[in-house]
C-alpha cells in the first residue's frame, strides 16, 4: 500500500512539473521584414518591347534584365543591366535615342531616374551626356543638378544644371561654360536660350559673361 501511495505521489508530482514548464515555454519568432529584404513581383531578361503613353505608343526600350518591385516605397521598375530607348513621334518617326547603366522608373510619380553613363542623342545633332538625369513624365521634361555636357553642330556647353524638353530642342543649361559661334553673341538674348526661359519662368537664367565665351 504504502508502494502505491509513493507512485501516486510521484506521478503527481512529475505531472504539475510538466504543466509548469509548459506554461513557461517561450514563442520564437522570425525578426522584421526589412525592405531591403523585399523581392521583385516580376524579372524578365532579353527585353524588348513598346510603351505607349496616353494610348500613343511613344518608346521602345531594349534591357537585358527588367525587375518590376511593387513592395518597396515608392514602387518601382528597376534596370540594372542598363537601358536603350528609343524616342518616336505620333507618326511612329524615331526622334532620339537614349542610353544610361542604369535606371529606375517610378511609376506612381511618372518618373525616371538614369545614372551612369546617360547618353542621349537626337535626330537634329544633339549629343547630351552626364552621369545623372531625371525625366519627368508628367511635366515631359528632363532635369539634372550634376555636370552635363551638351553639343550639337553649333556650339557646346557645359554646365552642372540642365533642363530641357522632352525632344531637346528647347534647354536651359546654368553654371556654365563653352564654345559658341561668333553669331551667337550678336544677339543679346540667343532664340534657343529664350526659348528655353520663356516656358520655364520658375528657374532664373544667369547668363554667362560675355568673355567666358569669346575662346574659338
Amino acid at each position: 500500500m504504502e508502494n502505491r501511495l509513493v507512485t501516486v505521489a510521484a506521478f503527481l508530482f512529475f505531472l504539475l512539473l510538466s504543466i509548469g514548464s509548459c506554461s513557461e515555454a517561450q514563442e520564437h519568432t522570425a525578426g522584421a521584414i526589412n525592405p531591403e529584404d523585399s523581392v521583385s513581383v516580376m524579372t524578365s531578361y532579353g527585353v524588348n518591347t513598346l510603351i505607349s503613353d496616353s494610348g500613343v505608343i511613344k518608346y521602345r526600350i531594349v534591357t537585358e534584365r527588367w525587375d518590376v518591385n511593387t513592395v518597396r516605397q515608392p514602387s518601382r521598375w528597376e534596370f540594372m543591366k542598363g537601358i536603350f530607348f528609343e524616342q518616336f513621334d505620333e507618326q511612329f518617326h524615331v526622334q532620339a535615342y537614349i542610353q544610361a547603366d542604369t535606371a529606375w522608373y517610378f511609376d506612381h510619380e511618372r518618373l525616371w531616374k538614369l545614372r551612369g553613363r546617360v547618353n542621349i542623342r537626337n535626330m537634329k545633332g544633339l549629343v547630351y551626356t552626364s552621369e545623372e538625369l531625371f525625366w519627368d513624365g508628367i511635366k515631359h521634361e528632363f532635369y539634372s543638378t550634376v555636370f552635363s555636357r551638351v553639343v550639337t553642330p553649333e556650339r557646346t556647353m557645359e554646365g552642372t544644371y540642365f533642363r530641357s524638353d522632352e525632344s531637346m530642342e528647347h534647354y536651359l543649361v546654368t553654371n556654365s561654360k563653352g564654345s559658341f559661334m561668333a553669331s551667337d553673341m550678336e544677339s543679346e538674348e540667343p532664340e534657343e536660350q529664350t526659348e528655353a526661359t520663356d516656358s520655364l519662368a520658375e528657374e532664373q537664367y544667369v547668363r554667362p559673361a560675355p568673355e567666358k565665351h569669346r575662346k574659338y
